[in-house]
């Protein structure tokens, strides 16, 4: 296991970059990315898997939300996906191997992976792997983290020394309708922080109170969180976390 940096619990985090596209900087853009770094912020990011098996930096499974495109990023290929041009800015999709080399080490990097199974199970490793080409020898503060408990345990054998954490919440019913009621009542408990080698949780910021939260903090593993929206929230959310993940507001470095 990796410990966690010491930064990712003072930096506050920007959820999918600074993202505002109203001045132009869609979620997961290079001009979000820039805007972080010029506040001082931590940056979270997602990650989907090209149709070629490269490592790219968007959240959904499907490409209509944020580029207007129909079907689903998996069926196209690095190339044809950088072509295309992200709502509400000017620049296409980008590989993870491009947006390390933008941030070269200026601000910390919080990598989720997003599940690439659609029940948080086996995973086929590719995803995985093509990260952990594109870090090997990255030099700046990064972490990886994941909902799906097997693609942190794949990540522990690709990079061990990486740190790596679980994303979690309530697994609720609304949130996760395509979920089975026995994978959502499992994940919510958090069983596989040691056998992913996990160093930290991400855990849903409206469930902080949650007793298994509690216990993995008592044990010293740190408690990050998200998504906070406001100044109240952030709060609220520092009673229990280390550090937020946030966004549509600036939040404040800690002094």
């Amino acid at each position: 296991m990796s410990d966690l940096p010491e930064v990712f619990l003072r930096v506050p985090v920007a959820h999918r970059a600074l993202h505002d596209v109203g001045d132009g900087r869609p979620e997961n853009s290079r001009a979000a990315m820039r805007a972080a770094i010029a506040h001082g912020y931590g940056i979270e990011l997602d990650l989907q898997l090209s149709r070629d098996g490269r490592a790219m930096v968007f959240h959904d499974y499907d490409l209509g939300r944020l580029t207007g495109q129909r079907g689903a990023i998996r069926q196209r290929s690095a190339e044809e996906l950088a072509a295309l041009r992200l709502k509400g800015g000017d620049e296409g999709i980008a590989t993870l191997r491009e947006i390390l080399g933008l941030i070269d080490g200026r601000a910390p990097l919080l990598i989720e992976l997003k599940d690439q199974h659609g029940q948080m199970g086996e995973t086929d490793g590719r995803l995985e792997a093509a990260v952990a080409a594109d870090l090997a020898g990255y030099g700046g503060d990064v972490a990886l983290m994941s909902f799906n408990p097997h693609s942190v345990i794949a990540l522990r054998g690709l990079c061990p020394d990486i740190p790596r954490g679980l994303v979690t919440c309530a697994f609720g019913m609304k949130d996760w309708p395509l979920l089975r009621r026995e994978t959502r009542r499992r994940l919510r408990e958090i069983p596989d922080f040691v056998a992913a080698g996990a160093s930290f949780i991400s855990h849903q910021a409206s469930d902080l109170g949650r007793g298994r939260v509690a216990e993995l903090k008592a044990g010293g593993a740190p408690v990050l969180c998200w998504t906070v929206r406001s100044r109240e929230q952030e709060r609220e959310a520092r009673e229990v976390a280390d550090n937020i993940t946030f966004e549509r507001y600036l939040a404040a470095h800690p002094a």
